[in-house]
């Protein structure tokens, strides 16, 4: 599998079988839940059970640093009943990335009094366990807080921290005069290449990782040979939380790690001549991310005893997480930009769906009128090989789905059919940031996403986490 980026915007090509699974309609009949009750898609629960679920940031929604929201209590009373069970697929969607998403879960428990399951808690990097080819590479990875036991839990079994390249190669790291090592390592020699790397999220020392990270590009991965020249493309790097900025309880925003992925930018083309490229970028605003949240949203559905392929629409409630005087009210990129920007995805989507349908049920009748056979004629007119077809959308994503022809032409279920964002105005807000002016515009987001100022509008705008619950209520007639 390759995921790669182009300037302004994003696409996968996805060709290992086993990613069929997430990408495509997800089947489940029965499920055994841990308390020991067996769930089944024919239970009543499901019959009258919400077709929505709903994706939750955290900070500014549910929070503001560790201070919970006046009205997040009442809102998560009204997705639960009585006994603190969900009735509607909740999953919490986050860029931060310096924590085990086990410790946020029990962190949201805490906060609302509710069991959260580590299952409904998406990290920014929680989708790099889709990423298996690099699961066996030689990785360094960055950030802070427990990164090392952050990616051996996604699956990476070869990692080598900043930390421990820096002691390997003490003469690389001179900025800082207090701790520069004059003695070289003697086992600098016997280190193995690094063969990808992996930005969790915004370190400690930047001048020690910008410093380190250049040397591993500009050397193929070998920071102890001088190569004859600059190897490019260079090795795979993947990045977790694009947020250039965050807010916090300061007045102003803080640095995110949007800002070291520019410092690191920057910094290779000054000094390659060449543009840094990302094999991925994950975390709010990407699809892949999205697209997971939709995949996390279908298995809780199922865990609370919901119809399968019930949940049609989906809902992220986002806020504007830096003062919005600031940035013009382009920020809201991270939450608002992403749904909308996956919700265009869909669109799309099921548009190529409709016109395959089309294209298939031409073809059974050319087949139908030459053979009996009339699945095997379908795709061979259609020029697949198998009982699937694979095809590159324009929004970006491959996405393969089995298609079913048999008397008439069954095409299984797309999934959601939308997602709508909603944008809370909790803590920082103002009305007249809403100016589409294009002039007015500056770009708070990562560089390969275009700034695009539809995008950045909600589909809704609401007071606080509360009202927006009652909205989705209202509009999907649910009680």
């Amino acid at each position: 599998m390759v995921v790669s980026l182009s300037q302004g915007s994003m696409y996968y090509r996805l060709f290992q079988p086993r990613y069929v699974q997430f990408f495509g309609i997800l089947k489940h009949k029965t499920l055994q839940c841990g308390c020991g009750i067996r769930w089944s898609s024919q239970t009543a629960s499901a019959k009258k059970g919400a077709t929505f679920g709903i994706l939750f940031d955290i900070d500014g929604v549910i929070v503001r640093g560790r201070t919970l929201l006046p009205t997040a209590l009442e809102a998560f009373h009204k997705l639960t009943d009585g006994r603190g069970n969900f009735r509607v697929p909740t999953v919490f969607v986050t860029n931060a990335g310096n924590t085990l998403r086990q410790q946020k879960a029990e962190q949201l428990s805490n906060w609302l009094g509710i069991e959260i399951h580590p299952d409904q808690v998406i990290m920014s990097h929680s989708p790099l366990k889709m990423f298996k080819q690099f699961q066996d590479k030689h990785c360094l990875i960055s950030g802070q807080g427990p990164i090392l036991e952050i990616a051996t839990g996604l699956g990476f079994n070869k990692v080598t921290t900043i930390e421990t390249m820096r002691s390997m190669f003490p003469m690389l790291d001179m900025v800082d005069h207090k701790r520069r090592i004059k003695v070289p390592c003697a086992f600098a020699q016997y280190f193995p290449k690094i063969e990808a790397v992996i930005l969790f999220g915004e370190p400690v020392r930047w001048e020690t990782n910008l410093q380190l990270m250049v040397d591993i590009l500009m050397t193929g991965g070998q920071p102890s040979i001088v190569p004859n020249r600059l190897p490019y493309p260079h090795i795979p790097i993947l990045a977790c939380n694009m947020d250039l900025l965050w807010m916090s309880e300061a007045s102003m925003p803080r640095f995110g790690h949007g800002c070291f992925l520019v410092c690191l930018e920057h910094l290779y083309k000054k000094i390659s001549g060449k543009e840094l490229k990302y094999t991925a970028l994950i975390g709010k605003p990407s699809e892949i991310t999205y697209h997971h949240a939709e995949h996390t949203v279908a298995k809780h559905a199922r865990q609370i005893g919901l119809k399968e392929n019930q949940i049609r629409r989906l809902y992220a409630i986002g806020w504007v997480p830096v003062p919005l005087h600031f940035t013009k009210g382009d920020n809201p990129e991270t939450d608002i930009y992403g749904a909308n920007l996956y919700n265009r995805y869909l669109q799309s989507k099921r548009a190529n769906k409709k016109r395959k349908v089309t294209q298939l049920k031409a073809a059974q009748q050319v087949a139908i009128g030459s053979t009996s056979d009339s699945r095997f004629n379908v795709y061979e007119a259609c020029g697949t090989a198998g009982s699937s077809v694979c095809e590159v959308y324009d929004a970006g994503v491959a996405v393969c789905e089995d298609l079913v022809i048999d008397d008439g032409v069954d095409v299984e279920p797309l999934g959601v059919d939308s997602c709508e964002s909603i944008l809370v105005q909790t803590g920082v807000f103002s009305d007249d940031s809403w100016d589409d002016n294009p002039q007015d515009l500056h770009h708070h987001g990562h560089r390969d996403f275009g700034l695009d100022p539809l995008l950045k509008k909600p589909t809704y705008m609401v007071k606080n986490v509360l009202t927006a619950i009652d909205h989705i209520f209202r509009k999907e007639e649910y009680r």
